[in-house]
């Protein structure tokens, strides 16, 4: 897949997932802009040392006005918005346990980042994809919102707004020739997924892998194909869906 001339976001980028779909992208000829609260330094980097041309901002997410400030700075540097992930999420940083043993603050800011960072985003990058009458955004989702994660309701819950969210943009956003689908991963091998389970790590891994068709632990590059499938021109026909990326655990 081929994205030169192509202008591609990708926020929560600072590392994990998010700092490998931003190389990926840039490997493949795309114009990368990465958005964290941490520092994009290194993926920004990254970017360049494949070629590509890359813009860094610290991005707040679920703030009209900072995410707003971020899609300006894009179009000012590069002109365009042709892809959208939407990637950053509250995950390593969460605590998990029984449902009415969560705080209600963090409960308050899962929603703030990973359901109305979506919804900010999405707006900030409208009126550039709906003047091109173009644009894909990916939404980043979790095999949590289908398969329904026991002690992270916080987590799940948010995870399944996403792919509301998804359906309901799509049909929105389909009049202006721009498309809107969700990946949702299963357990992924990444720092975060090690600060959320910590000592437990191992243990989870297995029993994840007892409930996947293919008993392989996924990797980051294992989501990146997807990724980079429904910002591509392979998959204009497609909007509105989800694919599962999960070693085949649950079949939609």
């Amino acid at each position: 897949m081929n994205f030169t001339d192509k202008v591609v976001i990708v926020t929560g980028a600072a590392r994990g997932l998010g700092q490998e779909y931003a190389r990926q992208f840039a490997r493949r000829g795309a114009s990368v802009a990465v958005n964290d609260l941490r520092d994009c330094g290194e993926t920004l980097e990254i970017i360049r040392q494949e070629g590509a041309q890359g813009l860094a901002t610290k991005t707040d997410v679920s703030s009209s006005a900072s995410t707003a400030e971020m899609a300006q700075a894009v179009v000012e540097k590069f002109g365009r918005i042709d892809v959208l992930v939407n990637n950053a999420a509250l995950y390593g940083s969460l605590h998990f346990a029984p449902f009415d043993k969560l705080d209600e603050k963090e409960w308050d800011a899962t929603m703030n980042v990973n359901v109305k960072g979506i919804w900010q985003c999405c707006k900030a990058v409208l009126p550039t994809m709906k003047k091109q009458q173009s644009g894909s955004i990916i939404n980043i989702s979790s095999l949590a919102a289908t398969y329904g994660m026991p002690n992270g309701l916080h987590y799940t819950t948010s995870k399944a707004a996403v792919i509301g969210a998804t359906r309901g943009l799509a049909r929105e956003l389909g009049r202006y020739n721009i498309r809107v689908n969700a990946v949702a991963p299963n357990v992924v091998n990444t720092d975060a997924t090690g600060e959320v389970f910590q000592d437990k790590k191992d243990k989870i891994v297995e029993v994840t892998l007892s409930q996947q068709a293919i008993r392989r632990p996924l990797e980051t590059g294992d989501i990146v194909g997807a990724v980079l499938f429904l910002g591509s021109e392979h998959s204009e026909l497609m909007t509105g869906q989800t694919m599962m990326v999960d070693g085949g655990t649950v079949f939609l």
